[in-house]
């Protein structure tokens, strides 16, 4: 690659956009979590000119209101915007737009970075496509010379999706939207407590105007007994479909009944589906205590979830690298989620196709709408009703295969969501599903029992590990557990847990010679606070564990804020893997972060120290440092601590936390539960595709590609076979050999204002909007 910072944009040091140009920073829609730290993300990577698209009463349209200082962004833990969000009739005319330009032309803008939907989006788009023009009449009127027409003759714009609807396609997940989750999943555990007391039933109210994604992930995530969505309207007769399912649940002895509404639900007929409508068909149907909750602008406010602070990071300093990298024939795009994966997409073939889900939806091509939605938005629907809906046994096919579902390692807040998902998906396919109670010593002891559809109601929302879970390798158990398969004719295993579930599985496959029981299908759902499994970018409970840290950080800042010159040291768990400490540090906007994949010695112990010695003088008198606990043998969080306290005095001082099992435990996280339920979900089909196979010719399993370990890589569910993995394994350490959170490591300490190169983008080129065919599978 060419070290000309002339010819090669992405060559060009940070902190020098073209020219000298500024960039600067819109806002456009309502607020919600996550704002704050793509502002945060776009001023660690040294954009000059932040603003605000704010348009106040007094004429001051369109006028630069806030310069962006590196102090203003050090609260990337609040919810909203900092430099304010307005929607703008102005700009909707030429003339709006005509002083816009003239106002970016005084400051030298010619960098736009919009945070919006695809009104905010398409508005930039527009004003994009008439820069030129504007610029000419402009020097026209006389209002700016032609030198300045030459030397700003091209505007660059780049889009981030700002929203709770999670409403624009060509992205799995907007700015927002986790946050959202998190507010009304905190509601509905709240309310569910008191509607199980009273038997009621509760109807709930969410935002997101035209699309039921909210919706459709809260029933999801709560295991709602009915969902109603506008791009998934209810089949003629749904009233009398809905009483009966709520009678059959009350007749299982379910105490409650939770039925989620989108505010945009509508019927077949394009007609409004309204809270108080269903309250009143289930009052006057079956006579239920019914009470309705509107969860109204409460979704939109709150602190930004862990999740939404690293996305919104991400997303910040890809699109100022996009802007670094245009050229005046790039088009304009927008910078996107596609699975763990940033990616560019042309803006305006997103915003037509977001405005053509609108359109089928007002046609009455419902089926059309949801797959406009994208393959995330599909899969969760079809996930919900394989899990929500239970056929009659009459019209199960029945398998005569056993499946025994198993917790091996360290509890993680949502195995319970993995395990319901996958009893429900095995009985729905015509298995009998076997719960294994306390991992492999209670498989080798026969604590085995067949397990219902019923017996899994309400598991979602808890956390830990109803089975039961130990961390003990099934080795010195083989042949106990082969008579235990044996005694309960077991065809497949799911085993659910964290690196001891990997190891466990190899000891199995290598047994296959040995004990013919363990010639079955077997696959591996990760599911470990420390995220350390080879074959997956992410593990069941990681999230939950991320936002205990985050929110734990967020308390000590404040709590070090309130002290003055008092820095902390935070020790995190994860064993050898930095995952949490690093991440932890990404969302909390820690100064620092230890972590063994990244090895340190004392001059780096010293640089540190020098920072936060600097840092004290500025307004920011706090500091916050993460240390994994393995990260190095010598330099533990008490040697930290007395370094830090010592070099320290008179200048700051210091304060140690050990934040422990808390890390563990906990309500499970809105993704924890909707991941654990698809990829266990998916797991299980695997399963039955794999004993259909073999269904009447007795087939034994002895290939490497029947034992495999389930993860998402970048964009994709995938199955690993474990003799694959063993080549990318670190045994010694349990952790994967390559990482795909260390290319972040960068990010984080840009974003505390080290000196540091994040010259590699993760989307690189320009990607056409993918158009998927009804034969392709939907992703998670």
């Amino acid at each position: 690659t060419c070290q000309d910072e002339r010819c090669c944009p992405s060559r060009r040091p940070h902190g020098h956009i073209r020219g000298g140009q500024g960039v600067l920073y819109l806002r456009g829609l309502p607020g919600h979590g996550g704002w704050r730290q793509q502002h945060r993300g776009g001023l660690g990577e040294r954009v000059q000119y932040p603003a605000s698209a704010v348009l106040s009463p007094d004429q001051q349209k369109g006028r630069l209101v806030a310069w962006g200082h590196w102090t203003q962004c050090f609260s990337g833990h609040g919810g909203g915007t900092i430099i304010g969000s307005a929607r703008c009739k102005d700009f909707r005319s030429r003339e709006g737009r005509l002083k816009a330009a003239a106002n970016l032309i005084q400051l030298g803008i010619t960098n736009l970075c919009v945070i919006g939907g695809d009104g905010s989006l398409t508005g930039a788009n527009i004003f994009r496509r008439e820069w030129s023009g504007l610029l000419e009449e402009l020097a026209k009127d006389g209002k700016i010379d032609k030198e300045a027409v030459q030397r700003h003759g091209h505007l660059n714009v780049v889009g981030m999706v700002g929203s709770i609807d999670n409403d624009f396609c060509g992205t799995d997940m907007t700015i927002g939207t986790d946050s959202a989750l998190h507010r009304i999943m905190e509601v509905v555990d709240a309310i569910m407590t008191t509607a199980q007391s009273h038997q009621r039933t509760f109807v709930l109210e969410v935002m997101g105007r035209h699309c039921g994604y909210l919706a459709l992930v809260s029933a999801l995530a709560c295991g709602a007994d009915w969902v109603f969505l506008p791009e998934s309207p209810p089949e003629e007769g749904w009233q009398e479909d809905m009483c009966i399912k709520l009678s059959e649940n009350r007749a299982r002895k379910k105490r409650l009944n939770i039925i989620i509404v989108a505010e945009g639900a509508i019927d077949t007929q394009n007609k409004p589906i309204t809270s108080e409508q269903i309250k009143e068909l289930v009052v006057t149907q079956l006579g239920y205590d019914t009470r309705v909750t509107i969860l109204g602008h409460v979704q939109r406010g709150g602190t930004p979830s862990a999740f939404d602070r690293i996305l919104a990071s991400r997303m910040g300093v890809e699109a100022v690298v996009a802007l670094l990298q245009a050229t005046p024939e790039t088009p304009a795009c927008v910078v996107s989620l596609s699975g763990n994966q940033a990616v560019r997409l042309p803006l305006m073939e997103c915003v037509q196709m977001t405005q053509d889900v609108q359109k089928a939806m007002d046609e009455g091509r419902f089926k059309e709408a949801v797959k406009l939605r994208g393959r995330s938005f599909e899969s969760n629907l079809n996930t919900y009703k394989r899990l929500a809906m239970k056929l009659p046994d009459s019209q199960i096919p029945k398998t005569n295969c056993n499946v025994g579902v198993v917790n091996v390692g360290a509890p993680a807040a949502g195995m319970n969501a993995a395990v319901r998902a996958a009893v429900r998906v095995g009985i729905s396919d015509g298995h009998k599903m076997f719960a294994v109670y306390d991992g492999f010593e209670g498989f080798a002891k026969g604590n085995i029992k067949e397990i219902g559809w019923a017996d899994v109601g309400g598991w979602t929302g808890q956390g830990g590990s109803i089975l039961g879970t130990k961390r003990t390798l099934p080795g010195k158990y083989l042949e106990d557990i082969a008579a235990q398969m044996r005694a309960h004719r077991i065809n497949a295993l799911l085993i659910i847990g964290g690196f001891e579930a990997y190891l466990g599985l190899l000891e199995l496959s290598a047994a296959r010679e040995k004990h013919e029981e363990f010639c079955v299908p077997m696959v591996m759902v990760p599911a470990t606070v420390s995220n350390n499994v080879p074959g997956s970018d992410f593990s069941i409970g990681a999230d939950t564990a991320l936002n205990t840290i985050t929110d734990t950080c967020d308390r000590i800042k404040q709590s070090a804020s309130g002290t003055k010159r008092r820095v902390f040291i935070i020790e995190t768990m994860g064993g050898f893997c930095g995952y949490l400490a690093n991440m932890g540090a990404l969302a909390a906007g820690a100064d620092a972060a230890y972590i063994f994949e990244e090895p340190f010695d004392i001059r780096d112990l010293q640089s540190n120290v020098e920072h936060l010695t600097e840092k004290m003088k500025t307004t920011i008198q706090r500091g916050l440092v993460l240390r994994n606990e393995s990260c190095s043998e010598n330099y533990t969080t008490d040697f930290i601590y007395q370094l830090y306290s010592e070099e320290g005095r008179g200048v700051f001082d210091c304060r140690k936390n050990v934040l422990g099992h808390m890390q563990q435990g906990g309500a499970p996280s809105p993704f924890d539960r909707n991941f654990g339920t698809k990829i266990s979900a998916r797991a299980m089909q695997w399963i039955s595709s794999k004993l259909k196979e073999s269904l009447g010719k007795g087939k034994r399993f002895v290939s490497d590609d029947s034992i495999c370990v389930l993860g998402i890589s970048k964009r994709n569910l995938v199955f690993q076979p474990v003799a694959e993995l063993k080549k990318e394994t670190d045994f010694e350490h349990r952790i994967p050999k390559e990482q795909w959170w260390l290319k972040l490591r960068p990010l984080m300490k840009i974003l505390a204002k080290y000196k540091a190169s994040f010259e590699v983008s993760e989307a690189g080129q320009l990607e056409p909007v993918q158009h998927r065919g009804p034969e392709e599978p939907a992703a998670i």
